[in-house]
């Protein structure tokens, strides 16, 4: 991998037949910050599965979609269970669910597999859609830059960790890392999702370095919570998924290609 730290790659061929589309979002950080509002948030996300539903062939889930989650052997977090329900039953009628690791959400056993039908992707896929060849990763640890962030995933993701972590009870794991979420973001100025410009965003810096050793017509990403879409050469364009929390964009694709909306349903609850 170019300029960042060596992810593992998951290669995916799928067809959307005529009159299906393939969704891509990220960064629905449920749980955060706290029950009460993240629960207005899902109400909406909910609505909008409930309007995705009938067409969508496959569901691409880039990251972050939990505030935190972790598998432990025999109990999961107790509150997206509205979520969780709606995917499952979304899988069991046929639409191909693919939950790509964040940096919220990295800690996984098989719960997803085997209790809802989706495919886990650790790291960054390859994605043939009919005729379009589709970069996909939620973004954090690549491009340039932020080697503190990088050497703390290594950690994190380290076999070794997972298991110490999971001699902690849930009733202290799960409050522990979401206060640890929480205080991370409360220290994070609001601009740092701004676009900062294609010289200075690291996903545009590291597309272009993936670019110059094999073509891709889209690189979709998560993690910046910005609504981008940046050409990066007559052929190739950069998209940024935005989030849930303020924007409540995603990408779908059909026949014609890859578009940014907006949930046009979203409220001001």
């Amino acid at each position: 991998m170019p300029n960042g730290m060596p992810m593992t790659k998951t290669e995916l061929s799928l067809t959307i037949p005529e009159g299906k589309k393939a969704y891509f979002t990220s960064d629905w950080h449920l749980g955060y910050p706290d029950r009460q509002r993240s629960f207005r948030r899902e109400k909406i996300i909910l609505s909008w599965l409930d309007c995705i539903e009938k067409d969508a062939e496959a569901l691409f889930l880039v990251g972050d979609i939990f505030d935190f989650w972790f598998d432990y052997k025999h109990a999961v977090p107790r509150n997206p269970v509205r979520i969780l329900g709606k995917l499952a039953a979304m899988a069991d009628k046929g639409t191909g669910i693919y939950y790509f690791f964040g940096n919220h959400d990295m800690w996984f056993r098989d719960y997803f597999e085997k209790e809802i039908g989706m495919k886990l992707i650790p790291g960054v896929a390859v994605v043939q859609l009919n005729g379009s060849k589709i970069f996909v990763a939620h973004g954090d640890g690549l491009g340039p830059g932020d080697v503190r962030y990088k050497l703390l995933k290594k950690i994190f993701r380290n076999p070794l960790a997972k298991i110490a972590y999971r001699w902690l009870h849930p009733d202290l794991g799960i409050p522990l890392a979401s206060f640890f979420s929480r205080l991370s973001r409360n220290h994070t100025p609001e601009h740092v999702s701004d676009f900062l410009g294609e010289d200075k965003e690291h996903l545009i810096i590291y597309s272009k370095e993936v670019l110059n050793h094999s073509h891709f017509d889209y690189f979709i990403f998560g993690h910046r919570h910005h609504a981008v879409v940046h050409p990066l050469s007559a052929q190739s364009t950069y998209i940024n998924l935005g989030d849930w929390i303020r924007l409540f964009t995603y990408a779908v694709y059909d026949s014609s290609g890859i578009r940014l909306e907006k949930f046009a349903s979203v409220t001001n609850e």
